[in-house]
């Protein structure tokens, strides 16, 4: 018995009766095709089950179909949700993306800059809440593709993110508005750990909030890694001592916001009765805690960043340098006035 023939390109254009350029671009998106025609080669290919392959793709059209999207560490919701994003605007666009993790002071990032990143098997680059010095800016500059970043960003490349310095503020004065002067924040990169320019950020919006009301006095901060679980360990001597514990808790991010609720649980604190706490990122389970947060999406983050680099490799000039996104304050039952307030 004979086996089966697998179709080709030429068996498609047969069949959709063009030329097979024409099956080519109507198959690749490169050129243009009528929509007509378009459908008739989609159809002949359905019918046949052919699929073109992506190296033949890039051959003829010097594309590979396939971005790199850098990320320092896929163990956290907030980059597992940007990935999910990013693949669900990729693939109707027919692009896959090659994913690399450039964990901080890790050494393989320099490998990763100058092996796999050099090699240059990508059409665009998506930089991810990236802390890079001013030589990995150059290199990633240096690879030549267009290149979109997520987040921090960095000088001389497009960047999506939001105000951190300005989240930092509204969550603080959310707190002294209620009535709270003694507030802490959470979160602050411990002294052993890479810089985080985010939660950095957000320190300083907090400061300056504290600042402003008169508060320098009663500003403490207290370090802890993004986790719920290095958040619950770093609230348990915060709130231990009911003499000098705080009535508020800034959190740097929802994951310790709830490791900090879990703490005070644990300890007999009541939230929100003798503790306000509040986050940053809309996390999954920030509704099931009742948690107070700044709701930031990256799943559509994820999608926006990827339609965008799509359009920097079509070529397009109006990206702007710095798009900032708009962010919303989510009251929920983790907040309210200290009990002292009024009473």
């Amino acid at each position: 018995m004979k086996g089966s023939r697998v179709s080709g390109i030429a068996d498609v254009a047969r069949l959709a009766g063009v030329s097979k350029s024409t099956a080519s671009r109507a198959l690749s998106g490169g050129g243009y095709v009528s929509e007509e025609t378009r459908k008739k080669v989609t159809d002949a290919a359905t019918t046949l089950g052919y699929v073109a392959s992506a190296n033949a793709a890039g051959l003829a059209t010097g594309r590979t179909r396939t971005i790199a999207v850098i990320v320092p560490r896929v163990n956290r919701w907030y980059f597992g949700s940007m990935i999910e994003g990013i693949t669900r605007a990729l693939i109707p666009a027919g692009y896959d993306l090659t994913l690399y993790v450039a964990e901080p002071a890790s050494q393989d990032r320099e490998s990763m800059y100058r092996f796999f990143l050099a090699r240059k098997r990508f059409d665009g680059v998506l930089a991810v809440a990236l802390e890079p010095d001013d030589d990995d800016i150059e290199k990633l500059i240096g690879i030549g593709k267009p290149t979109l970043c997520v987040g921090n960003g960095l000088n001389g490349i497009p960047t999506i993110g939001i105000d951190n310095i300005a989240i930092g503020r509204m969550i603080t004065q959310h707190l002294i508005t209620l009535g709270h002067r003694e507030i802490a924040f959470l979160g602050v990169t411990p002294y052993d750990s890479p810089r985080a320019r985010d939660v950095a950020d957000r320190c300083i919006g907090y400061e300056q909030a504290m600042r402003q009301a008169g508060l320098e006095a009663s500003m403490r901060s207290t370090p802890s890694t993004l986790t719920v679980t290095d958040g619950y360990a770093a609230a348990v001597p915060l709130l231990a001592d009911m003499e000098s514990r705080p009535t508020a808790i800034v959190a740097a991010c929802d994951e310790i916001a709830i490791g900090a609720i879990i703490a005070a649980r644990r300890l007999g604190v009541p939230v929100p009765g003798q503790l306000s706490v509040v986050g940053v990122d809309g996390h999954d389970y920030a509704e099931m805690f009742g948690l107070t947060t700044i709701v930031q999406h990256p799943e559509e983050l994820g999608e926006l960043a990827a339609r965008t680099l799509l359009s920097l490799i079509d070529g397009d000039t109006d990206v702007p340098d710095r798009l900032q996104l708009p962010t919303r304050l989510v009251v929920r039952s983790s907040t309210t006035a200290p009990a002292t307030s009024g009473a």
